[in-house]
């Protein structure tokens, strides 16, 4: 274990000191956002998921030195995140077509593919080892794009990306510790070293945002985690705040689509606080859903946000709890 929290903190340094600079480095070349939810609308550097990019390939270069048995396992992992942040950082630079992203997407689960790191037998609660050794290979890359989507999709007010993957990957951490799941305990530790330290710049109200770069790299880690951890069932129920933020919006539209493309689901009011957008053009996602009861400070909003996410969680470990009688 002492290998695994070595990793872990290798990542949260380097994220930690590389976030501050790539935001300096983001300012100067101009890469800056507003920050919409702020009456006075304050410019932020976006594309800081270029430091978690960082800390990653530095703690899973240190993780292939330091645990040589799982190196095929951890290539597969890093080159998974590199393909979907490399679409988040074309995203971020070129504004991809909302139809166009998800299937660049596909291709980041194919690492995973090629290097046969799967176990095509899900474990399901009371159940046991499911055989999918024909469908499960199909759904890998489906998966990974469905994750990152969902989580770049998530990402409404300051910290609220970062803090519920960190509650969200909190959860298959301790769960992998239940199961006996090496492979997800160090996957999940070097996903939380590069959240973490971001989320302390990131949190509200924020110094720097991922941008699509940081959550479609955050979204695709968390379903590689799933997968090569053989955590899916508790990944799934972990992650219903995003599957639900994502499924509002889709069948509020009926298709893909762009933020920029769209009526914004929240204003804000002239005392600073959030409420429900009334233009019915506008998507129904989570946070319209949220603020539909009343208006609320935009730091109120984020703590509904991270207690859904924490209950979400809470579900999830208990499915890992029962997942261990079907062992």
């Amino acid at each position: 274990m002492l290998q695994e929290v070595t990793i872990f903190l290798i990542n949260f340094v380097a994220t930690f000191l590389a976030t501050p600079f790539v935001s300096r480095k983001l300012r100067e070349l101009g890469f800056v956002g507003v920050d919409v939810h702020k009456k006075e609308k304050p410019t932020i550097p976006e594309m800081g998921g270029i430091a978690m990019l960082i800390g990653l390939i530095v703690s899973v270069s240190v993780a292939m030195i330091l645990l040589r048995e799982g190196t095929l396992l951890l290539t597969s992992f890093l080159f998974t995140v590199l393909v979907a942040g490399i679409v988040g950082l074309a995203d971020d630079v070129f504004v991809l077509n909302a139809r166009v992203k998800p299937v660049l997407l596909l291709f980041a689960g194919l690492p995973i593919l090629i290097m046969r790191t799967y176990m095509p037998h899900p474990i399901l609660p009371f159940v046991g080892a499911a055989r999918l050794t024909i469908v499960y290979p199909l759904i890998i890359p489906v998966a990974i794009s469905v994750c990152a989507n969902a989580v770049n999709m998530m990402d409404p007010f300051n910290g609220v990306m970062a803090g519920s993957n960190i509650i969200a990957t909190t959860a298959l951490l301790i769960s992998a510790l239940l199961l006996n799941r090496g492979e997800g305990i160090i996957l999940s530790l070097i996903l939380l070293g590069s959240l973490i330290p971001f989320f302390y710049f990131n949190r509200y109200p924020s110094k720097i945002f991922s941008g699509d770069i940081g959550s479609l790299t955050v979204g695709a880690a968390y379903g590689a985690i799933a997968i090569l951890g053989r955590l899916e069932v508790v990944a799934v129920v972990a992650f219903i705040p995003q599957i639900m933020n994502a499924f509002y919006g889709l069948s509020t539209l009926g298709r893909l689509y762009e933020r920029r493309e769209v009526s914004r689901p929240i204003s804000i009011l002239d005392d600073g606080r959030l409420t429900a957008n009334s233009d019915p053009s506008a998507p129904i996602t989570l946070a319209r859903l949220i603020l539909a009861k009343g208006p609320l400070s935009e730091k109120d909003a984020i703590k509904v946000f991270y207690a859904l996410s924490f209950i979400s969680s809470v579900f999830a470990i208990i499915t890992a709890l029962f997942t261990m009688v079907s062992i």
